[in-house]
């Protein structure tokens, strides 16, 4: 399997710090959402990417693989603010195999979001782990009563707040032609999944998609802090496609290339990479 990547981040017009954090490195791409404020959210997130960043370099990655860097993450979390309130949302896909077969494995804990489009329809993969999604699921509440209810970003999950990492896991085939979205909730607050299907439609270039995506959001309204990854399935790679060496197994990035990530503007990453099975 043959994957290509674009992705974008933005702090959004209202908030003055990013706590979005974001890792588009085959075999793992993901979305942090950090809570707790300045000096918390921004670091809790930035932490999870750190762990994460282990797995950069392999050709796939494994339930094992994720969980011990969920993990690993929320011990550091609990190490590093000794008492004090801070968590992170982590969301995102690794490149699988299974029965030989090349899979999507997606992970969550928290309200950031995984989408796929496949054959041109756009399915929610992720459920959030928040008091509203509890209320939908129970008929409590009505899909259109959830954007503006009051405790709809209330988390009954996040990374570092509890005990142990309870992240969910789907283990779903890679088709040939398959596009997945990986979204903070700053994404999905200001727009619908018919606003979102549209943008991914339009750009096929996944680079692009991930740009407009943050950009329209912020348009939107900028609430909160917004951070896109688009992944594609490439079936074909021309020679004008960038083919990167990414980090071995266990580097640890650069400073600056942190900073990068985790600046406020939006940052555009663009890579092709071979995965072979």
């Amino acid at each position: 399997m043959r994957t290509s990547w674009g992705s974008a981040t933005d702090r959004g017009l209202v908030r003055s710090v990013n706590e979005d954090a974001l890792l588009a490195y085959p075999p793992v791409f993901l979305v942090a959402d950090g809570m707790g404020g300045h000096d918390a959210g921004d670091v809790a997130s930035r932490l999870a990417v750190e762990e994460f960043a282990h797995l950069a370099g392999r050709t796939v990655a494994s339930a094992d693989d994720v969980h011990a860097c969920f993990t690993r993450t929320a011990e550091r979390i609990r190490d590093t603010f000794e008492g004090r309130a801070g968590g992170t949302t982590v969301a995102g896909v690794a490149v699988a195999e299974h029965d030989d077969g090349s899979y999507w494995l997606v992970f969550n804990v928290g309200d950031s979001r995984v989408y796929r489009v496949s054959e041109g329809v756009l399915e929610q993969i992720s459920v959030d782990h928040s008091v509203v999604q509890e209320m939908l699921d129970s008929g409590e509440l009505s899909s259109s009563q959830a954007g503006t209810h009051p405790e709809r970003h209330v988390l009954t999950r996040a990374l570092g707040t509890g005990p142990s990492p309870e992240p969910d896991y789907w283990l779903i085939p890679a088709g040939p032609h398959d596009r997945v979205l990986v979204c903070s909730d700053g994404l999905t607050r200001e727009l619908d999944d018919d606003a979102i299907s549209a943008i991914l439609a339009e750009h096929s270039d996944p680079q692009q998609a991930a740009q407009q995506l943050v950009q329209r959001a912020v348009e939107a309204g900028g609430h909160d802090n917004v951070s896109a990854v688009v992944v594609d399935v490439a079936t074909a790679v021309g020679d004008e496609d960038v083919h990167v060496t990414v980090p071995r197994a266990g580097a640890e990035l650069a400073p600056s290339a942190w900073d990068e990530m985790l600046d406020g503007a939006t940052v555009p990453r663009t890579r092709t990479t071979e995965v072979q099975p």
